[in-house]
């Protein structure tokens, strides 16, 4: 399979009816458009890309099981995408995965192996289970369905807003496949709107994958945006195109990630996960200077009690 228009199409085609469609709005202080994928169901984008992998499973792929590593989100959607179809899910967590995501993933009826080290070891973990099991490995970047249903934000985003009104799209970076996939719904439309990724200093995998080609010298150190954190596969297929697709790629601080969460409290009353409230550090710290830049808010997923000491650490701020 190649991912291409077509199969953004089918994408779009199989998980109607089963996502939300996510708001759009425009604050004019800001002069930024905002897409809230955190009312997205699981609270994450993710979801698209997960249901859209399952539901293009064949019967007898999805009835060997399914196996998934996550830092919460991914195995949120996968594991609401199983109990959509009637499949066991098996989710591979890192030990420092916040509660409340994996109480979540749980009560979607999901199996929880919390994995000692970082997410790194989880996943190698999770990838060998799966193997051993003859089970149905279901990545979280690393896969054309997943890419392609998290694309389906792209093309949203195309039906909500004059997409020549924006110059730049801000989209968070892990492992690639949400900004892969928008940066594809774009251009295969014909779209010239710049993609910016964003990424947290602490976890600055896929940065130096788009300026190097390599993982060089990066040393990861816990962040806020906890979605964000963890290595690359090798060979990824999104590694060229994170690169093709990115005109720009910055990194924003632990300081900027948590004014951003509490920004956006005390102005919309909207509670942001650190990993979503990238865009808007970029944005608050005038790290990007476009016109109206969409910004990507892609989840609402962390614990209440850590979020309210964010927003009181910086409540006179604001």
């Amino acid at each position: 399979m190649m991912i291409n228009s077509e199969s953004i199409q089918a994408a779009a085609s199989r998980i109607k009816g089963k996502i939300n469609r996510t708001p759009l709005t425009f604050d004019s202080k800001l002069n930024v458009y905002i897409k809230w994928e955190n009312q997205q169901k699981t609270g994450a984008f993710k979801i698209r890309g997960a249901i859209n992998k399952i539901l293009a499973l064949a019967p007898w792929e999805q009835e060997r099981g399914l196996v998934a590593v996550s830092a919460g989100n991914h195995g949120l959607g996968v594991a609401y995408a199983a109990k959509l179809v009637g499949a066991k899910a098996t989710v591979f967590i890192p030990e420092k995965t916040a509660k409340n995501k994996e109480e979540s993933i749980l009560n979607y009826g999901a199996i929880v192996h919390k994995i000692a080290g970082d997410y790194s070891q989880a996943e190698i973990e999770a990838q060998n289970y799966a193997v051993k099991r003859g089970a149905t490995w279901v990545s979280p970047y690393n896969d054309e369905q997943v890419i392609a249903g998290q694309a389906t934000l792209g093309l949203e985003l195309i039906d909500q807003i004059n997409p020549y009104d924006s110059e730049a799209c801000l989209v968070p970076v892990s492992g690639g496949a949400l900004v892969s996939g928008i940066g594809l719904a774009f251009k295969l439309n014909g779209l010239k709107t710049r993609i910016i990724g964003i990424q947290s200093k602490n976890s600055a995998f896929f940065h130096s994958l788009y300026h190097y080609g390599i993982i060089k010298n990066v040393v990861e150190s816990k962040s806020v945006a906890d979605g964000l954190t963890g290595g690359v596969e090798k060979n990824s297929i999104t590694i060229p195109l994170v690169r093709s697709m990115l005109d720009d790629f910055v990194l924003v601080d632990e300081e900027e990630i948590e004014r951003a969460i509490a920004y956006v409290w005390y102005h919309y009353q909207v509670i942001i996960e650190g990993s979503a409230a990238v865009p808007f550090a970029a944005v608050l710290m005038n790290k990007i200077t476009v016109n109206k830049p969409v910004l990507i808010i892609t989840g609402c997923n962390i614990q209440a009690d850590y979020h309210k000491e964010i927003c009181d650490r910086w409540k006179d701020l604001f």
